[in-house]
């Protein structure tokens, strides 16, 4: 037996290791199963077609759209200067407090036939309904630019990153050679932050996979969609697995792609003396196009839904009962706050005995727990309710025989199942920022600890947690709004007659009623403003390279 198997803290891991990847293993294992030959007939000639088309769509649209603004704003805000450019710094990152689902809804209502959009061109210019054309937002191309507008930040924040980090000294050498700001972007720093875009585009590839609510909104037909449907209308759970074993797939192919734009070159930082990056002054009409450009996707992606969404509370303000949004509330806080405190204990566990006993065990613990924030909510649902749905089974039926009572459904469709549909969903976010908390503290302070006596636990209690509190309640604040936010498992795992403010603001979209739908989403949208000043706040700290601190490193690419 290997000595790290003899550790307690280690068998914990591996334990929870397992347990996390039990919905992935139960999808997976639908593909040896049998007897949907008639609902798969049935699927293909109806609708898998529009799944897969549209899915790919949805992808390549997302894809280039996040890539092309990501890139262009975090070009503008690092290397340009321009009135309100350190102001567009943080408000490019709003949108990631905005879901895509509840960007639908305000869209809807501004955009539709009868909303003010359209409405005010037919009184402006007394058109009829055959006089002009507009554009349907409920459609793919639709859907599309809900994600685009919303997902964007994921290459912004990262595309920044790697421009600031580029040494000034490099670009002074690009402009000595005779290139131009266009030369300089598109053949030295584009090619030097493409890891970072490739990272930002498939993060934001896999939540258009995992969305439900927005395509549902929209009538777009996606495996995400083609899951429920199977689970829900046609009854066929083993259906709706390989379905959702099909729809791992496609994360399986975002992440392959990912790891293979990286190539094989390195993107290394070497020392050497050197100058931080000194934004180029714009003036004249260069500087109002880049206050245009920057404010546009902000615009877009945050201000306006946001406006309309109060808007339309404001209107529907008579049919708001304080009673049933404090239940929902309530709801959705405790789910979030307890998921966001098991996600850190669990998290911490698995980091601490990888501290302490690295090895190939603990190191696949990690990154399989880890996994789980690639996989949609939708293939976790159906990974979760499937094996939880055999042990209820099994269980009534041993109770049955041996007292002849009946349990009934003990896990399915409870909220034990729901909290553990999350953690398998954002354990990987409370792991970044607890790995990047204790990943500070040096060694040296561990055998210090040892040598005044303290064991494993008493030093994680006494001398790593107060060094990495930050990290902890940064952890604990991602996971807590990432699950108030959280609908396809939700909408599926929910015990019946519990709400929360994801689902029922789904409800009353779905339903028509989007000003009591706009209520529980400013809710949502609040809360999701909390991580984002958090994130802004890091961004500034991480960016401080930027200033003379860290003007010592030459950076260029080395292929191998």
């Amino acid at each position: 037996m290997p000595r790290a198997l003899k550790s307690p803290l280690v068998l914990l891991a591996l334990m929870l290791a397992l347990v996390a990847s039990v919905p992935v293993l139960s999808v997976v294992s639908s593909l040896l199963s049998t007897g949907t030959g008639e609902v798969w007939r049935h699927l293909i000639a109806t609708v898998l077609g529009d799944y897969v088309v549209n899915t790919l769509v949805l992808l390549l649209a997302v894809g280039v759209g996040v890539a092309a603004i990501g890139v262009g704003a975090a070009w503008l805000v690092t290397m340009l200067d321009f009135p309100g450019r350190r102001l567009f710094e943080w408000l490019l990152v709003l949108p990631l407090a905005m879901p895509a689902y509840v960007m639908a809804y305000a869209y809807t209502d501004l955009l539709q036939f009868t909303g003010p959009v359209q409405t005010l061109l037919r009184d402006t210019f007394g058109w009829g309904r055959q006089d002009y054309w507009f554009p349907e937002i409920r459609s793919v191309g639709g859907a599309a630019a809900m994600f685009v507008f919303v997902l964007y930040p994921y290459v912004y924040l990262l595309a920044r990153t790697a421009f600031a980090e580029r040494s000034g000294s490099v670009l002074e050498v690009s402009r000595s050679l005779g290139f131009g700001p266009w030369a300089t972007f598109f053949r030295l720093s584009l090619p030097l932050a493409r890891p970072a875009i490739a990272g930002g585009v498939a993060l934001a590839a896999m939540e258009t996979l995992a969305d439900y609510g927005t395509v549902s909104y929209f009538s777009v037909q996606t495996f995400t969609t083609g899951i429920y449907r199977a689970w829900l209308s046609l009854g066929d759970r083993l259906a709706a697995a390989q379905l959702a074993c099909a729809l791992l797939s496609f994360v399986l192919i975002v992440l392959l792609l990912e790891r293979t734009t990286r190539g094989r070159a390195s993107y290394a930082t070497v020392g050497g003396r050197s100058r931080p990056v000194m934004p180029l002054r714009l003036g004249g009409w260069a500087s109002v196009l880049a206050v245009l450009a920057c404010l546009l996707p902000v615009t877009v992606g945050f201000l306006l839904p946001a406006a309309t969404l109060l808007h339309l509370a404001i209107e529907a303000r008579g049919d708001h009962s304080i009673a049933v949004y404090a239940r929902l509330a309530g709801n959705s806080f405790t789910l979030a706050g307890v998921t966001a405190v098991l996600a850190v204990l669990v998290a911490t566990a698995l980091a601490y005995a990888l501290r302490l006993h690295r090895s190939r065990i603990t190191l696949a613990a990690n990154r399989v727990v880890g996994l789980g924030y690639a996989v949609p909510g939708a293939v976790i649902a159906v990974g979760i309710l499937i094996p939880l749905a055999t042990l209820d089974n099994w269980l009534d039926a041993l109770m049955r025989e041996r007292f002849g009572l009946a349990t009934g459904l003990l896990f399915t469709g409870t909220v034990a199942a729901l909290v553990y549909a999350y953690l398998v969903r954002f354990l990987g976010v409370a792991q970044e920022a607890i790995d990047a908390g204790l990943g500070k503290i040096t060694r040296s302070m561990d055998d210090a600890a040892r040598s005044l006596g303290l064991g494993a636990m008493a030093t994680l209690w006494r001398v790593h947690r107060p060094l990495m509190w930050t990290s902890l309640l940064t952890a604990a604040l991602l996971v807590f709004v990432d699950v108030m936010k959280e609908l396809p498992a939700t909408l599926v795992i929910r015990p019946f007659n519990f709400d929360t403010l994801a689902t029922q603001a789904y409800t009353f979209a779905s339903d028509e009623r989007l000003g009591q739908a706009a209520v529980a989403s400013l809710v949502i949208v609040a809360v999701g403003m909390l991580p984002v000043m958090l994130l802004t706040r890091t961004m500034r700290i991480r960016i401080a390279p930027v200033s003379p601190v860290a003007a010592g490193s030459q950076t260029r690419p080395a292929t191998a």
